[in-house]
């Protein structure tokens, strides 16, 4: 069974939810709206507490039709070298080229996302104690580096090949930088000699070392939470807890439903990217979109709200590969990533100097020693964090073909697609190194209890460039 909902069954129960009855129609199956009208102000009026509270996972995506013969996209290793060509903005799924030209004849992919986890029971108005932000350094203790890694999972469904390392080393996107202080240039590394040692932060054992080219550092939030990142205290097991600044919930109009999917900060010389999985911002009706850091609904919005950006035409400035919007999240699941660039908040505030973000890191391996997993679940009044190791995954199934990443966690259905797998999660600055996301195979798996990613490599690399180039000078 796929953790989702149709649209239909979704936008019936969003109707169910909200006490006025159903959602206004913003915007008539158009992903268009008026740019100067999306401000922080506009998005903090539209997406009140009650509505972000009675938001449901993003729906199944409508299949896309692929014509006989059209390859699907070949998922990258750390070997793979970069190909020619560069994703373009999104544009709200308009079908603006992206990564790579769709094949001649493919299908232009308009349909409602998708969130492949189980769908929980309808959010309860009941909010839950947190702790709110706080002044000063972040602090905290959070799950310990030096927790040895806990044992191999246990085999998926399709089985899954043996956990191998890429042959290279890899490539981190950008070094961790402070809050407040503009975007550190990219240092100049040596010449990648496998393993190599990272030239910013040791890498856990098994895990390749940062390659040429490293992109931003993590950066740590300006101010931390009142209580501290508690690690489950077995390895697999998800449990509640009060977040991190850097992760919250995506939120999105699609015809007249509310709905939202897991997304995180990612670095960049702009400060204002956020990284979560491509058929959580899929569709031409995708509107509205805003991005709430470390939401609870106890504290819904403790840094306010950040607009996703939009550009001349209207269109929101999210970038997918083009292959994932023409062939379909089953055919190109291995693509299921996407960027988007958001404005700052009502006080002014870019979303990176206010909260921090990770560091992403591509032509890493798919096995991980240990990765931090957190996701919005949409039952749930806080978000979930797991602790656990990653295995690599090969399907079987030659209508969601590639290898993803893989780790058991226990409790994360509909409303964590789009969660980060975090790699080195420093307790102070409560980032690290973002590896991937929940999404991919089935789009995020067909269980609460096992979670994939797509691997980032040079396609993921190639995506996260464009989305930097498309939002200078936003």
């Amino acid at each position: 069974m796929r953790r989702t909902l149709t649209l239909a069954a979704a936008t019936a129960a969003a109707a169910l939810l909200l006490p006025g009855g159903p959602l206004p129609v913003v915007a008539t199956g158009s992903a268009r709206a008026t740019p100067s009208l999306w401000t922080a102000r506009e998005a903090a009026a539209f997406w009140t507490p009650e509505r972000m509270a009675a938001a449901l996972p993003v729906p199944d995506p409508v299949p896309v039709p692929v014509p006989d013969g059209v390859p699907a996209p070949v998922p990258d290793t750390a070997a793979d070298a970069p190909t020619t060509g560069a994703a373009a903005s999104d544009g709200a799924a308009t079908g603006t080229p992206a990564a790579a030209a769709p094949p001649p004849g493919a299908p232009t992919a308009n349909g409602p996302a998708a969130d492949g986890r189980p769908t929980p029971a309808a959010p309860t108005p009941a909010p839950a104690a947190v702790g709110t932000p706080a002044a000063g350094a972040a602090a905290g203790t959070g799950p310990a580096q030096g927790v040895a890694a806990p044992p191999a999972p246990s085999a998926a469904p399709g089985s899954p090949a043996a956990p191998a390392s890429p042959a290279t080393p890899v490539t981190p996107v950008a070094s961790p930088t402070t809050p407040g202080d503009a975007a550190a240039a990219p240092v100049a590394p040596s010449a990648p000699v496998p393993p190599a040692t990272p030239t910013v932060t040791p890498a856990p054992a098994g895990t390749p070392g940062p390659a040429a080219d490293p992109l931003p550092s993590p950066t740590a939030p300006t101010r931390a939470p009142a209580g501290p990142v508690v690690a489950p205290a077995t390895a697999g097991v998800g449990q509640d807890f009060d977040g991190v600044p850097a992760v919250g919930r995506m939120y999105v109009m699609k015809g007249a439903g509310a709905y939202f999917c897991t997304a995180s900060v990612v670095s960049s010389p702009g400060r204002n990217l956020v990284l979560s999985a491509g058929h959580c911002l899929l569709g031409s009706d995708t509107r509205q979109v805003a991005f709430v850091p470390h939401y609870t609904r106890a504290k819904p919005r403790p840094y306010g709200l950040f607009p996703v950006l939009r550009d001349s035409a209207g269109r929101s400035k999210v970038w997918i590969d083009q292959r994932y919007k023409t062939q379909g999240a089953e055919k190109a699941a291995t693509l299921d990533v996407a960027f988007a660039a958001v404005g700052p908040n009502a006080a002014g505030s870019e979303l990176e100097n206010a909260v921090g973000g990770n560091r992403l890191l591509t032509g890493s391996t798919f096995t991980h020693a240990k990765v931090t997993l957190i996701g919005h679940p949409a039952s749930a009044a806080r978000p979930r964090v797991c602790v656990n190791r990653t295995t690599k995954f090969t399907s079987t199934d030659p209508k969601s073909p590639g290898s993803f990443l893989r780790i058991d966690c226990t409790g994360f259905p509909g409303g964590t697609s789009g969660g980060p797998f975090i790699t080195r999660f420093d307790d102070r600055t409560r980032t690290g190194d973002v590896v991937g996301v929940i999404g991919g195979w089935k789009t995020g798996g067909p269980t609460a209890d096992t979670s994939y990613s797509p691997y980032f490599g040079a396609e993921i690399r190639k995506l996260y460039q464009a989305a930097v180039a498309g939002a200078k000078g936003a």
